[in-house]
């Protein structure tokens, strides 16, 4: 039985296709201006992968910012429910899930069961999202995967004091007329990002494993300033940037299962 889930996020989109709960396959994309293209491209590169037809699904499920732009769900499930799912699943020791993605971030505080006990979201801005990190590397021209290393350089931090987009630009050139290298400043972005997701944490309750979850997960460089404030160790598993789209696709597999078990129990 195949079952998919599909994450329409405003910078990527994701998709995870499973297999009896076993990932056969994955792939992730620009969502550019058509949402519902993305994700039907997504998922059939997923199906394709596993030749699998997307009409022999046994059920799909959408999650995130156009979730409800994606045709033939079975059923549409906030990012909040699939990214708690998701990372408890990847790692079960999950009790506090720190999503950041290209528009938003979150912070998602689980129970003993796995499920949203409580939960915090800024999605009023870009301050401290993968876009406001965009912007500040292209303005240093330094390309995003090297946050990590540059923030191991770094001997101390800049002080960036606004996480707001327009005003940290500012102050980066700034730092930069006045001769400061890009190591420092990208500490002090990486630090700016960090202290406004730790006081989302703290929101919540900080308490048991911190999962990070969404692109910015794969910038080593706000995981690192992240521990340093919450001084305890942040996992980041290898398919972080999926885990809205594999809780969408465990949630697909419940419900698949469901209906197939009632087929089994209905008398004839």
């Amino acid at each position: 039985m195949f079952v998919a889930g599909v994450d329409v996020g405003s910078t990527t989109t994701k998709a995870v296709l499973l297999s009896d709960r076993n990932c056969v396959a994955r792939h992730a994309m620009p969502t550019g201006v058509d949402l519902a293209a993305a994700a039907d491209e997504c998922l059939r590169i997923v199906c394709g992968a596993a030749g699998v037809g997307h009409d022999n699904l046994a059920a799909l499920v959408a999650t995130g910012y156009g979730r409800d732009r994606v045709t033939g769900v079975a059923r549409t499930v906030t990012e909040i429910t699939c990214h708690a799912r998701g990372a408890r699943a990847l790692v079960p020791s999950a009790r506090v899930v720190v999503d950041v993605g290209g528009q938003d971030s979150k912070v998602i505080r689980l129970d003993d069961d796995g499920m949203v006990a409580d939960f915090v979201m800024n999605d009023k801005c870009a301050a401290g999202t993968g876009r406001f990190l965009e912007v500040m590397a292209a303005r240093l021209n330094v390309p995003l995967e090297e946050f990590g290393m540059r923030w191991r350089k770094a001997k101390e931090a800049a002080r960036i004091s606004s996480t707001c987009t327009v005003f940290a630009e500012s102050e980066v050139i700034s730092l930069l007329s006045r001769g400061v290298v890009p190591e420092p400043i990208i500490k002090g972005l990486c630090d700016a990002v960090a202290d406004r997701l730790a006081g989302m944490v703290h929101r919540v309750g900080l308490g048991g494993g911190v999962v990070m979850t969404g692109g910015v997960s794969r910038n080593d460089g706000v995981r690192r300033s992240l521990e340093e404030r919450l001084s305890c160790r942040v996992t980041v598993p290898e398919e972080a940037q999926f885990a809205g789209a594999y809780g969408a696709a465990l949630i697909a597999f419940e419900m698949a299962s469901y209906v197939l078990s009632s087929q089994v129990r209905r008398p004839k």
